[in-house]
């Protein structure tokens, strides 16, 4: 968030053009004034936001997912997580994402708030949600989704990225943000589902 204290560091647009639109990303490419008055170009991606769900199992361990990521080449490690639709809740996302990807349901959520995990070339937003009372159910993947489902302790977790196996950014944060809450350093505010 910008303050008239921050006016020395702001860019100003002076034009814009989307170059690529796909199904759910759009690419841009502007041309800003930098704070000196010289100029520059910013390439950045439109991202709709997504949901991540920290699920939190009755003996304490944690549901996470290993899915084959594109990008990377290689099966990642990473609590679930999806898009949010056009209008979506962002809680109405994360419960229906945790339900079809892992067939739980859940008791209570939390949210913790909200991560930019690329600031630099995407305007994407994650909202965090914790989940506990877990109900196993029925998955229901989207086609052409594959991934398969595997228990950790945070222990565990936090033994992985310290080996680097685990380098999703937002699976790193929902870790620290789980760690600090245990330690009663970052709250969390449970509501009871509908």
């Amino acid at each position: 968030m910008a303050t008239t204290d921050d006016a020395h560091l702001v860019e100003r647009q002076l034009d814009s053009a989307e170059v690529y639109q796909g199904q759910f990303l759009r690419v841009h490419k502007d041309f800003v004034a930098l704070p000196d008055g010289s100029t520059a170009t910013r390439e950045f991606i439109r991202h709709p936001g997504a949901v991540m769900v920290v699920p939190l199992l009755d003996d304490g361990r944690l549901l996470l997912e290993r899915q084959y990521r594109y990008p990377m080449a290689r099966v990642m490690l990473e609590f679930p997580a999806g898009k949010l639709d056009a209008g979506e809740d962002p809680l109405a996302c994360g419960r229906r994402e945790l339900l079809e990807e892992t067939g739980y349901s859940a008791a209570e959520w939390a949210c913790a708030g909200v991560l930019h995990n690329a600031i630099a070339y995407s305007d994407e937003g994650i909202h965090i949600y914790f989940a506990r009372g877990l109900r196993k159910g029925e998955q229901k993947l989207d086609k052409g989704e594959f991934l398969e489902l595997v228990i950790h302790s945070a222990q565990e977790l936090d033994a992985l990225a310290a080996r680097g196996e685990l380098t999703d950014a937002k699976t790193l944060i929902g870790l620290l943000w789980l760690q600090r809450w245990q330690q009663g350093a970052w709250p969390l505010d449970w509501q009871r589902a509908d």
